[in-house]
């Protein structure tokens, strides 16, 4: 039997999704905060923790000392044992994350934005923000309506940067490479130990966790590159190593000093 694509239906899931978010007072109240939050930091520098293995070889004093503003991913938390770096914000979508860390986001005071999901794990506060998802290939450049996941958190913390106001931002830790294979997007219970992130705790002793979409990951990188492109902004890969090539290669170094990409 031939399937057809009926866009009707999918638009009008994405409107029922949208209202059914709308309609709660926690959707008005992360709204506000986002929209007060836009161009704050307008023409700033900022450097975006992901969680790859290679995170450990970053300079975390370097970025210390340069009072950038920086964004941790996920489980960025289990980072806090090995340097005194920490985060003014963190970013975390995907289901699996927000629920296995949930009693960190409900302890901490860091301003955590969250996927609207996390609000059947995580309480209500002034440090937290909740973002409406939608499932579209687009860069939003103003995020107090809805955000794209493109696949990785990462790409969500793009467009946090750039709602933000940041002209300058460097990823480091983004591997881009994961030693667990599989099919993308599936499902799967971790090993004993994990291998594709900077803690073995990160995933690990059989919790689940989704593998990644490499390819879909790419795709929306692209988008975030020409939107910040397209308005005079950087975005920098410093990560040490790794298989990213999307974005200008930098040294961290260089970065941090406002030197041009290599």
């Amino acid at each position: 039997m031939t399937e057809t694509i009926n866009p009707y239906s999918i638009s009008a899931a994405l409107v029922a999704k949208r209202l059914l978010w709308e309609f709660r007072p926690e959707a008005w109240r992360s709204r506000a905060k986002l929209a007060k939050l836009r161009d704050t930091q307008a023409g700033g520098t900022a450097v975006i923790l992901c969680n790859g293995p290679s995170l450990l070889k970053t300079d975390f004093d370097l970025v210390r000392r340069s009072g950038a503003y920086v964004i941790g991913l996920n489980k960025i938390n289990l980072l806090f044992d090995k340097t005194p770096l920490r985060p003014q914000a963190i970013a975390a979508v995907n289901p699996y994350v927000i629920e296995q860390n949930r009693d960190f986001y409900n302890e901490t005071d860091i301003p955590l934005f969250l996927d609207t999901i996390g609000t059947r794990h995580v309480r209500s506060r002034g440090n937290v923000t909740f973002l409406h998802s939608a499932n579209i290939r687009r860069f939003a450049k103003d995020v107090s309506v809805s955000i794209s996941q493109g696949y990785t958190v990462t790409f969500v913390a793009l467009q946090l940067a750039y709602h933000l106001g940041f002209r300058r931002v460097a990823l480091v830790g983004c591997d881009h490479n994961f030693a667990q294979q599989g099919p993308a997007n599936l499902a799967v219970k971790a090993g004993e130990k994990d291998e594709s992130h900077f803690d073995p705790r990160y995933f690990a002793n059989g919790v689940q966790w989704q593998l990644p979409d490499l390819l879909q990951s790419e795709i929306h990188y692209l988008l975030a590159r020409e939107a910040f492109e397209s308005d005079g902004r950087l975005v920098a890969n410093a990560t040490v190593g790794g298989k990213l090539e999307i974005f200008q290669r930098m040294s961290l170094e260089a970065f941090l000093a406002g030197g041009p990409a290599a």
